[in-house]
């Protein structure tokens, strides 16, 4: 469970703990909440010593919630180090976004200033999507990391991550996995990322499986059947559907079609190879279908495998109870977004200048259950507007590298 010590303004140097709800030695479920201070590329690498963030320097806040399954290694290292691969991939960025004009075409240094562009038509990027690549190149760093370093680290197991980044104004959630995130603001509910199940991504897998029928290793088939097919059933024709379909339709059964299928079970029971419920996360390189060699880390991979998507916090006003709420599925399963919501402004109580307070003057609660996290988004104690709260008071400055 991670839980803030306080929702106020004035007590932000106490960091937030990761409870143990005891269910493993090693504790699976890991969180992280940071201030990171972005320094340009050029600047020296190694400056132990943190500073205040300025206004001239480039400065996010960070949350994270990790669901660690098969050993707490993956979720452990991620914790640690992925908001350090998000400052590595903005350090090229640091006068890019500070600058309203549109980002160059290339960095200074790339090409020589002579140089004349072949075609003269360039898409336009937006400042908002060199940070959803920097996010996403993070997270990719981050899974080969832990491949890299799995034997000599000896990270165990995968995780779902869940990582929030507050940058010049804007909200940016990732999602790796079936973890969730909503924004409450004035009691209205706003999605801000999606899971990740054999459910949600079946297309995905079965397109993969239908192009790389290797990866099935003649065990498993593409296909979807409602049931598995006996030997009974050769030859008959029976509802399936493939990568191209969401209806179904029939067809005459064959000897191919006798395999387990890749996708197996529905709902919460659904898993991919009779494996693992999740398709998308951290690690997982060693993870393969039992008493077999088929590797199943390929079907939790992809060019798109991590989805970010971004809430521009100065478009809106906002009010003390406007809250962003980042659960894992230990959450999920049991409640639903309003009933989350509902507990949320219940727990916290009412914002006063000694912070969020409930009816008998103790202090409000930050976080309504397990692998739970809220962030408030409303003006803090006095009326004073700024970046969310609950985050420690010295930032981080991530100039050291990620990979060591």
């Amino acid at each position: 469970v991670f839980v803030p010590k306080s929702l106020s303004l004035s007590s932000l140097s106490i960091p937030p703990r990761v409870i143990n709800a005891g269910k493993s030695q090693h504790n699976e479920d890991q969180a992280c909440c940071e201030v990171v201070v972005v320094d340009r590329r050029c600047s020296p690498r190694c400056n132990p010593v943190p500073k205040e963030c300025t206004e001239e320097d480039l400065c996010f806040h960070y949350w994270g919630l990790f669901d660690g399954h098969a050993g707490s290694g993956a979720a452990v290292m991620a914790s640690k180090l992925l908001h350090l691969h998000i400052c590595d991939q903005l350090r090229d960025l640091v006068d890019i976004l500070q600058d309203s004009s549109p980002p160059p075409l290339c960095l200074p240094g790339i090409l020589p200033s002579d140089a004349l562009p072949r075609f003269h038509l360039e898409k336009a990027v937006s400042h908002e999507s060199l940070v959803i690549g920097a996010i996403e190149n993070a997270f990719k760093r981050m899974d080969e990391q832990i491949e890299r370093e799995r034997m000599t680290r000896l990270v165990a197991g995968g995780c779902c991550a869940l990582a929030v980044v507050y940058l010049l104004g804007k909200v940016y959630v990732a999602n790796a996995g079936d973890s969730r995130a909503i924004i409450i603001r004035n009691g209205e509910i706003i999605p801000m990322s999606r899971e990740f199940t054999p459910e949600t991504e079946r297309q995905r897998l079965q397109f993969l499986g239908f192009l790389r029928p290797e990866l099935l290793g003649n065990e498993f088939t593409h296909l979807e059947f409602p049931r598995r097919i006996q030997h009974k059933e050769l030859g008959k024709k029976m509802l399936y559907r493939d990568q191209n379909m969401n209806g179904w339709a029939y067809k005459r059964i064959e000897e191919d079609d006798l395999k387990f299928p890749l996708i197996y079970g529905e709902g919460k029971k659904a898993r991919v190879m009779a494996t693992i419920g999740v398709t998308r996360g951290l690690g997982d390189h060693d993870l393969k279908v039992y008493n077999s060699n088929i590797h199943i880390k390929p079907f939790l991979s992809s060019p798109v495998s991590r989805q970010v998507r971004v809430y521009d916090l100065t478009q809106y006003e906002h009010c003390p109870d406007d809250v962003l709420v980042l659960g894992t599925d230990g959450l999920w399963d049991v409640t639903n977004d309003r009933e989350v919501a509902d507990l949320v402004v219940r727990s916290r109580g009412v914002l006063k200048e000694r912070g969020w307070r409930l009816p008998n003057d103790k202090l409000g609660q930050a976080a309504p259950g397990r692998g739970t996290a809220t962030v408030g988004m409303g003006p803090g104690p006095g009326g004073a507007q700024g970046p969310p709260d609950q985050l420690p008071a010295s930032p981080t400055r991530g100039v050291r590298n990620p990979g060591t």
